[in-house]
C-alpha cells in the first residue's frame, strides 16, 4: 500500500472536512478568534503530518496537546461553537435533502417585497416610530417566532406600519419576516452582553445585533428617539442608512430576491 493510496471515501472525507472548516472559518472571520483558529488548524495539520512520517515521539507530544486542547477550544470559542451548533440545528436544508449543497454554499430563495419594506421604514423614520424587523435567510427562527404572536400574513407597507404603531398591542417586540410573509410579531429576542455597540444604542439595537450574530438573519431597526434607520448583519451595525443604502444592502444579502 502506497503512502498516498486514496479511494473515493478518502476524497469524500477530505471534502466534508474542508466544508466544515470553511463554515467554522466564516464564523470566526473578522474576529480576534481567527488567529487562534488558524494556530490550532496549523497545529492539527502538523500533528497529522508527523504522524504520517512516523515521528512517534513528536506525534505523541502533539497528540496530548490536541487532546487537552479540545476543552480549551470549547472555552475559548464558546460563542462561535454556539453559533455553529445553532446553524447546524436550525438551518433548513430543503428538508435535509440537499445537506451537502447547503454546507458548501448555502442558497437563499427568498422573495421579499423590498419596496414595501423600505417605504414602511422611511415612513416610520419620519414619524419616529420605533421598529425592529428581522429578515430570515437560511437559519429558521421558529424558536423566536414562538415567543410572539403568529401571523403568517403577506408583507405590506401598511401592515408593518400598523404593527409598530405606538398604540398597537403588537408594537413592542420584533417582527420576523420569512420569504414575503410576516410570520410573527411581538417576538422576544436575546440580548447578549458581549455585543459591541455604541453606548447610546438601546435594547432594540442590542437585540438585533445579538440575533444577527448568532444566526444568518438580517435586521432593520428604526430608532424611536431619532428616527434613524440602522441595518445589522452578523452583529455589525450600519447606522443612519438612507433608502438607497438599505436597498443596496438588502439586494446584496438576499441574492435571489425577486
Amino acid at each position: 500500500m502506497g503512502f498516498l493510496d486514496l479511494d473515493i471515501f478518502d476524497f469524500l472525507d477530505i471534502l466534508l472536512v474542508t466544508a466544515l472548516l470553511f463554515q467554522l472559518y466564516k464564523l470566526v472571520k473578522g474576529t480576534v478568534a481567527i488567529k487562534i483558529f488558524l494556530g490550532l488548524a496549523f497545529t492539527y495539520l502538523f500533528w497529522k503530518l508527523v504522524g504520517a512520517l512516523q515521528m512517534d515521539l513528536l506525534s505523541e507530544i502533539l497528540g496530548q496537546f490536541i487532546g487537552v486542547g479540545v476543552l480549551a477550544i470549547i472555552i475559548v470559542f464558546q460563542q462561535e461553537v454556539r453559533k455553529f451548533l445553532l446553524m447546524i440545528g436550525t438551518t433548513s436544508f430543503q428538508n435535509r435533502k440537499n445537506f451537502l449543497k447547503h454546507l458548501l454554499k448555502p442558497e437563499n430563495k427568498l422573495s421579499l417585497n423590498i419596496k414595501d419594506l423600505i417605504l414602511a421604514c422611511l415612513s416610520m423614520s419620519d414619524t419616529k416610530t420605533g421598529a425592529l424587523i428581522i429578515i430570515t435567510r437560511n437559519t429558521e427562527l421558529g424558536s423566536y417566532e414562538r415567543t410572539g404572536e403568529r401571523m403568517n400574513a403577506q408583507l405590506s407597507k401598511s401592515l408593518l406600519e400598523s404593527i409598530f404603531f405606538k398604540n398597537s398591542p403588537l408594537h413592542d417586540g420584533a417582527v420576523i419576516l420569512s420569504k414575503n410573509s410576516i410570520t410573527a410579531a411581538r417576538c422576544v429576542l436575546p440580548v447578549s452582553e458581549l455585543v459591541s455597540l455604541p453606548v447610546h444604542m438601546g435594547l432594540r439595537h442590542r437585540a438585533a445585533a445579538s440575533l444577527t450574530e448568532m444566526t444568518d438573519a438580517l435586521a432593520i431597526t428604526v430608532s424611536e428617539e431619532t428616527g434613524k434607520i440602522s441595518y445589522l448583519k452578523q452583529g455589525r451595525l450600519s447606522e443612519n442608512v438612507n433608502s438607497e443604502d438599505l436597498e443596496k444592502f438588502l439586494k446584496r444579502d438576499l441574492k435571489n430576491n425577486g
